[in-house]
């Protein structure tokens, strides 16, 4: 294990996402849904690699939280409950980034929010 100080900044950015999401579907009008997504994703990206970085791992630079939590599993092997709200996530790291033809509804945005949340809560209750 690696010095908790240097989880502290993923860590710090992950909140500074997951919090901007949470903003965003409160104090704006109309909600700007594939933000919201794409922060939720990238919360959820923050706190996995936070928890590589705790575990001495150099984070890959990618976007897709299966293959980061794969990587989390090889040091606690409950990380695949989570794989299927990874899953979800991985394609409002950047198909909502530009504009694209996809739609993405309140409830998809509601479904990010839950399951960055859940995410987070997973990885937080493995950190110290």
């Amino acid at each position: 294990m690696v010095d908790f100080e240097f989880v502290k900044p993923w860590i710090q950015r992950a909140e500074n996402d997951i919090s901007t999401a949470c903003f965003l579907t409160e104090k704006m009008y109309p909600v700007p849904t594939e933000i919201v997504c794409f922060h939720c994703q990238q919360a959820a990206e923050k706190y996995l690699k936070a928890y590589l970085v705790y575990n001495d791992q150099e984070p890959q630079k990618t976007h897709d939280l299966i293959d980061l939590a794969r990587l989390c599993g090889n040091y606690e092997k409950d990380f695949p409950i989570i794989f299927p709200k990874c899953e979800y996530l991985i394609p409002f790291a950047a198909q909502t980034r530009y504009p694209s033809k996809i739609e993405i509804k309140e409830e998809d945005m509601k479904k990010a929010l839950a399951y960055a949340q859940a995410i987070i809560e997973f990885v937080k209750s493995k950190l110290p």
